[in-house]
């Protein structure tokens, strides 16, 4: 058993803890029972089929979907309805989702900006040195004058990056970020998500690049039909996975 997972089922709380977490969509039970304990600095790859509700499951995390059961703390805060807490946690939670959400109408720099000037009230030239910092991060920052429309996708998913750093997130949760992109605007997200990990960013990154995932990742966590069933470091993960869904989803998308 690796060093991070042996850290990770330790007392020690982590910066993230999901325990005993339940959801539901009417009926249907789309979280069911899942414990996660991730240390600060870890990066983590949820993976599964369609449905088995990996993006609830991050999504719980800032409160973008809410858990019907059981405990959620974010760096020593607990979500619950207290709009308190909730705010609390999403300063200190960044999300790039699958689709960029852009605001179409401000150029790169005012998306980069509205978050800390709003909610962290910084002033606007501090906020657009931070802004341009995370640009240049990103390796985009001679577009910081442009609209969203004017830029690939790959570009788009960067600036959706940039954004969130710009708030100084100790957690950046990434749903399906390359999803959406063409297959050649891939890497270059794919790189700057590299880099970032590099700098010892917590991350979980919900995504079938099962590349970045080896790469990456101190644990790939998969999940089906709400459940947790296999977690590994990427070694184990992806050459002696136990769970026949495991066996059986890797053979679907690794050949």
């Amino acid at each position: 058993m690796s060093e991070a997972i042996k850290q990770s089922i330790s007392a020690e709380p982590g910066i993230i803890q999901m325990d005993g977490v339940h959801k539901w969509y009417g009926e249907f039970h789309v979280l069911k029972d899942l414990n996660l304990n991730v240390q600060q600095g870890e990066r983590i790859v949820l993976c599964g089929p369609s449905g088995s509700g990996k993006s609830t499951a991050i999504r719980c995390l800032n409160r973008l979907e809410e858990h019907q059961q059981g405990r959620i703390v974010i760096d020593g805060t607990e979500l619950t309805h207290d709009l308190k807490h909730i705010e609390a946690v999403r300063r200190e939670v960044g999300m790039v989702f699958q689709h960029f959400n852009l605001f179409p109408h401000l150029t790169v720099l005012q998306n980069c900006t509205l978050a800390p000037m709003w909610v962290r009230k910084m002033p606007k030239r501090e906020a657009e040195e931070v802004a341009m910092h995370y640009l240049e991060r990103v390796r985009i920052p001679e577009q910081a004058l442009k609209y969203p429309g004017q830029l690939s996708g790959g570009q788009q998913q960067r600036v959706a990056i940039a954004r969130a750093l710009c708030m100084k997130p100790k957690i950046m949760l990434f749903d399906e970020p390359t999803s959406a992109l063409d297959p050649e605007m891939v890497k270059e997200v794919l790189d700057t998500m590299v880099s970032l990990a590099e700098d010892g960013m917590t991350m979980l990154c919900v995504t079938h690049e099962m590349g970045f995932a080896r790469t990456v990742a101190n644990r790939v966590i998969f999940l089906d039909k709400g459940e947790i069933v296999e977690e590994a470091d990427p070694d184990t993960f992806f050459t002696n996975p136990k769970n026949e869904r495991t066996q059986l989803f890797l053979s679907q998308i690794l050949h």
